[in-house]
């Protein structure tokens, strides 16, 4: 397992951040993300992280207890804000989600961004995943073929043939399966929009005029599906309390929008595909319109390229 044990240094981030280039807004939301997440903050946080001045630094406190007078106290005897007892965000963007995905980008070596407010950091811990690599330039093709609405023909390694074959792909959007990136595109061989694998891409052999079917004809990409989860019926009483816990469930069930062109990669990825004689503990949660899951995926699984 990976683990991130060193605490954010935000005055050597300042020394790459543009001073004058923030608006107050971000700054409040950088006051109350630190309040809520590291439970304190001086004047001297913002001057670092912001490259502002003292003066600007105190308005900026000021106008944040005007906003929210009962989130933060001064503590004299250490100088600093505290978060008080009380306290309630005053930005969506100091959320559970942002904070915990600040920590992964930590642990993942890539917290260079100049937005990441975070300040000292717990040691982190993830599970190792195999890496998923792919060619610089094939990316590059695809992004410039996407922004320009034209084809790509590519040389292809499909899992479903022995050899790669040459394909003309007009690509519109890229998506992410949890495991690896793909490409939608349509295929000007199978006459359909696709998933294409971009890592199985092995070449890009030039571009020529976009197929006449569009975006917008990509119905599948379109057609969002809600996937009703609920817990294991067999589950006991106590552990289905767990589940709808972890998932943030309501009333015993959450739903989740996916679009139809990933409906397999969706189940796959919440274990939803598991045989239906798997155990509860191992598949913990079930699919409540499965049914209706089913009959839309049965037109559309067989040209997910996997």
């Amino acid at each position: 397992m990976k683990e991130h044990t060193s605490p954010t240094s935000d005055t050597a981030k300042a020394a790459s951040r543009p001073a004058g280039r923030w608006s107050q807004e971000r700054r409040l939301e950088f006051i109350d993300f630190r309040l809520r997440w590291d439970g304190r903050l001086n004047r001297g946080d913002l001057i670092d992280f912001f490259g502002i001045s003292v003066p600007q630094a105190s308005l900026d406190i000021s106008r944040y207890t005007e906003l929210a007078p009962g989130n933060l106290v001064y503590d004299r005897s250490s100088r600093v804000y505290l978060a008080s007892d009380g306290f309630s965000p005053l930005y969506a963007s100091s959320d559970a989600s942002r904070y915990l995905n600040e920590l992964l980008a930590q642990v993942a070596g890539v917290d260079s961004r100049p937005s990441s407010f975070l300040a000292w950091a717990p040691t982190v811990a993830t599970v190792p995943s195999p890496g998923r690599t792919f060619r610089i330039d094939v990316l590059v093709a695809l992004l410039k073929a996407i922004r320009e609405g034209t084809a790509l023909r590519v040389l292809y390694q499909s899992m479903t043939r022995p050899q790669p074959t040459s394909r003309t792909l007009s690509p519109h959007a890229l998506a992410h399966d949890g495991f690896r990136w793909h490409a939608r595109a349509y295929c000007h061989t199978r006459k359909e929009f696709r998933d294409f694998v971009i890592a199985r891409i092995l070449e890009v052999n030039g571009s020529e005029p976009a197929a006449t079917a569009s975006a917008e004809d990509d119905q599948e990409w379109h057609t969002i599906v809600p996937l009703v989860l609920v817990p294991h019926p067999k589950l006991s009483e106590s552990h289905r309390r767990a589940i709808e816990l972890d998932f943030g469930m309501k009333d015993g069930q959450v739903e989740f929008q996916c679009r139809q062109a990933f409906l397999f990669y969706a189940l796959r990825h919440l274990r939803l595909d598991l045989d239906q004689s798997a155990r509860p503990e191992a598949q913990q949660i079930a699919l409540k319109n499965r049914a209706f899951v089913e009959t839309v995926m049965a037109g559309r699984i067989s040209t997910a390229q996997r």
